[in-house]
């Protein structure tokens, strides 16, 4: 059974930094995507950035590109969303999930099979 762990989140100012972490066990074909996703109250589900656990390639969302970076440590079975230069709009609950590699790099919700519980990253300005 896959499970997937968020955690990392917190209240920073604008500008400030942040790094979430994803801790997943039960490794099967379908976690070799993993992909980070917010959710802003009122607002849609959205995928900020993903990363290819087997060749270590990376897509990000337009709104975060140059400020996040996706990263992983297959020791620990962890990815990381190291956020910086954070700006109020990134407020929302940030989550992991794990998909099969077969759509590619996807930032869509529907490529994803297992979900963790989330983490609230919230930036003041």
């Amino acid at each position: 059974q896959v499970q997937l762990v968020e955690s990392g989140g917190g209240s920073v100012q604008a500008g400030g930094s942040l790094r979430l972490s994803c801790r997943s066990s039960g490794y099967t074909d379908t976690t070799k995507l993993i992909g980070w996703f917010r959710q802003a109250p009122g607002k849609e589900r959205e995928g900020v950035a993903v990363i290819d656990t087997a060749r270590g390639h990376t897509y990000y969302h337009d709104s975060v590109k140059g400020r996040f970076t996706v990263s992983q440590d297959n020791a620990k079975n962890t990815v990381y969303l190291q956020m910086n230069s954070l700006k109020p709009e990134d407020t929302a609950m940030y989550y992991c999930a794990a998909g099969p590699y077969i759509y590619g790099l996807s930032l869509e919700r529907d490529a994803y099979k297992h979900w963790g519980q989330g983490t609230q990253v919230t930036v003041s300005s």
